[in-house]
């Protein structure tokens, strides 16, 4: 499987930068509301347990401390310096701060990377210094960071003024400090617990992998929310999220930079890449790492996480009082991708006994006639925990949760009912804002709106599924010797290059005149296939360098002179090597695979539909390389076109195992090509009915 070569031991080093014991901040002011005085005033009124050490020279105090000149008149060398003071500046305050012995720097300071060439050269300049003393850099250009856990507030954010941290275990990693700390104040809004925000900035020296692995391991945090602009450091980004998984603390993402626009935004913002979209989707789905589309969705996924109730198999159950919100959120269910089966025979049977006209497959429509006998409220409960034995169990109650005459009895039947099944998430949809915080209290989930607590019950599941899936130990999956040649090889040479690896190719023959184009026809079979032969031409079709259903020995000859004129005549600079005779296959699915080197995360395979449909459809799975057979069929699984592979309308099914087996040697063949392999494209790949494989019928092999 993928190989993961981060030290999860470097996280901790960002222990003094989150937890230090004592701080100095470099351009402390007396104005509480100046960058250089926000940190000091938030750590004096929350009561930082440890020295706070201001620098400036101007002044003999700061904020009521004790100021000291510069940094080499410090007492000693602090856990953690912060740096707020010109670009120009920051460099040497760096290096002093190194000469001084400190081992961690938040650097609020911009003007570097985001700016120009000059800033960057210059941020180079700081990365190297840091390097040089063995300083973890946040930042430059970042809001810092702050733990409430200890007081420490290494930050100028202004959120504050609105309040501070509830008790709770949610960490923030973002590379933006300014919406880093609008999701720390969205959720304070709504009453979540963030304790600790860390925002990157630039990245020179720790990037956001370095703050997911230290969340990873950190006992403040439970739960991870991150926002991402590019991903700049791959190995340490991978192994953060390998570790989350594996400490079963989920991480829900937001990705920005989809579109063209949004990668732009991205770059000059950071200066960051972005990376493509679909394979940043790929790489955090092959982690579990849940991705969140809006900051409300990131907190209502967060608000579920924190009650650390993660089913691997996750179903469904709706207990309603209403059909039309059933309707809805089994609507919600299928496309969030949740398991709703129906209640089990039995079970139905004595619902409807109770209540006849009830609906009590699932979603359970108990009707309101409920509201007429209170005693009907458990028992449908109870039969859906017990009966149906769900994981997740969503209530729609609407008002009725607020009602003076029926909510307090309907909040002690639900409780009694929810404390025999601790392990369900319990879920509940209401319009009772006032009384929510009493339904939390009883270990409710409790949501307005019943769509999105389907999507955060769906994310729940995910997660479940990842950290089931990160406890099986996986094989490792062994790489091929592989020599590529110097340079671009033919169909031919690169069909043989890949069927060495374990990706088979359709018997074919290379052959440099008429009379061997004819031999090997006959050797074959008829009908053949006839390709021109060159390394110059990758896409033969696009100049008609192909020949179908070539049928008996004089369309042989006829269609090797036809090959050669057209060669001469759209690519007459092309080295030709002859013709390629292969044999026709027919009653196969064309499947399309390929290889592509994404500038952040290196080999990617990908798997689709071949021949156009894959330019027209775009129905593609993407998996970073390199992986085993049983991931390369769940990538096929998950094509919206797999039915074609699984007998649609009464075909045969097709040989699914040889694909995934060719899909799986693939993979790995990229890894062991090594960074000179630039692209793979396998495009027919015919997979024929099942049990009789799966071949290449074209590829192109691209060296970089």
């Amino acid at each position: 499987m993928s190989r993961l070569t981060v030290d999860p031991a470097r996280f901790a080093t960002l222990d003094a930068l989150v937890r230090p014991r004592s701080v100095a901040v470099i351009g402390a002011s007396d104005e509480k509301a100046r960058i250089g005085g926000r940190p000091l005033a938030y750590m004096l009124e929350r009561g930082f347990a440890g020295p706070i050490w201001p620098v400036n020279p101007k002044r003999p105090t700061v904020q009521g401390l004790p100021a000291f000149a510069s940094v080499a008149d410090l007492p000693e060398a602090p856990d953690v310096a912060i740096i707020a003071v010109p670009a120009a500046m920051a460099i040497d305050t760096l290096d002093q701060l190194g000469r001084k012995g400190c081992r961690a720097v938040i650097c609020f300071t911009a003007g570097f990377a985001e700016m120009d060439e000059a800033g960057a050269a210059a941020q180079v300049k700081l990365t190297e210094t840091a390097r040089r003393h063995g300083i973890r850099l946040l930042g430059p250009n970042c809001l810092g960071v702050f733990n409430d856990a200890i007081r420490f507030y290494g930050t100028f954010t202004a959120s504050f003024e609105k309040g501070w941290p509830v008790p709770g275990r949610i960490g923030v990693a973002s590379q933006s400090g300014a919406y880093g700390t609008h999701i720390f104040s969205a959720g304070l809004d709504r009453g979540l617990g963030m304790q600790v925000v860390i925002t990157t900035g630039n990245e020179a020296e720790v990037a956001l992998g370095d703050v997911l692995g230290w969340m990873a391991q950190a006992p403040e945090v439970d739960v991870i929310c991150a926002y991402a602009e590019g991903i700049r450091e791959r190995e340490s980004f991978l192994a953060a999220l390998d570790l989350a998984r594996r400490n079963r603390k989920p991480i829900v993402m937001m990705k920005v930079g989809r579109s063209q626009l949004g990668g732009a935004a991205a770059q000059s913002h950071t200066a960051s890449i972005a990376g493509d979209d679909a394979v940043t989707e790929a790489v955090l789905e092959e982690f579990g790492v849940v991705r969140a589309r809006t900051t409300e969705e990131m907190l209502d996924i967060a608000y579920a996480a924190a009650k650390r109730i993660y089913p691997a198999k996750n179903t469904l159950g709706v207990l309603t009082v209403s059909g039309g919100a059933g309707v809805l959120i089994s609507d919600a269910a299928e496309a969030a991708g949740v398991a709703m089966p129906p209640m089990p025979e039995a079970a139905q049977a004595k619902l409807r006994s109770l209540i006849p006209f009830c609906a009590p497959r699932n979603p359970v429509d108990c009707t309101a006639q409920v509201t007429n006998d209170l005693t009907m409220i458990d028992t449908f409960a109870e039969s859906v925990a017990a009966d149906g034995g769900y994981t997740s169990i969503l209530s729609f109650w609407s008002q009725t949760a607020a009602g003076r005459s029926l909510g307090p009895k309907l909040q002690e039947k639900m409780r009694a009912v929810r404390a025999k099944y601790p392990d369900r998430l319990w879920v509940m949809s209401m319009l009772a804002p006032e009384k929510v915080r009493e339904y939390e209290a009883d270990g409710w989930l409790c949501f307005e709106d019943p769509s999105r607590a389907v999507n955060a019950i769906a994310a729940m599941g995910r997660f479940g599924a990842a950290f089931a899936k990160a406890e099986q130990k996986a094989a490792e999956l062994a790489l091929p010797q592989v020599t590529l040649p110097e340079t671009t090889p033919t169909e031919a040479a690169a069909k043989a290059l890949l069927a060495e690896a374990g990706v088979p190719a359709v018997p074919e023959r290379a052959c440099a005149t008429p009379d061997a184009a004819v031999a090997a026809a006959k050797a074959i079979g008829f009908p053949v296939v006839l390709k021109i032969l060159s390394p110059d031409i990758l896409h033969k079709s696009e100049i008609g360098g192909v020949l179908l259903d070539v049928a008996d020995e004089a369309a042989v000859r006829a269609g090797f002179a036809t090959l050669l004129e057209r060669a001469a005549t759209h690519a007459p600079g092309a080295r030709i090597e002859g013709v390629l005779v292969a044999k026709q296959i027919k009653g196969a699915v064309e499947m399309a695979l390929g290889i592509f080197r994404d500038p952040v995360f290196g080999p990617v395979a990908m798997v689709g539909l071949g021949g156009i449909f894959i330019e027209v459809l775009k129905d593609v799975a993407f998996r970073r390389c390199p992986f085993d057979v049983a991931e390369a069929e769940r990538m096929i699984r998950s094509l919206r076109g797999f039915a074609l592979l699984d007998g649609a309308r009464g075909r045969p099914k097709a040989d699914v195992a040889a694909l995934a087996k060719a899909l799986s040697s693939l993979s790995a063949f990229a890894v062991a090509a090594g960074p000179r392999l630039a692209g793979v494209d396998v495009n027919p790949l015919l997979v024929l009915p099942e049990g009789e494989g799966a071949y290449a019928a074209d590829a192109v092999i691209e060296l970089g």
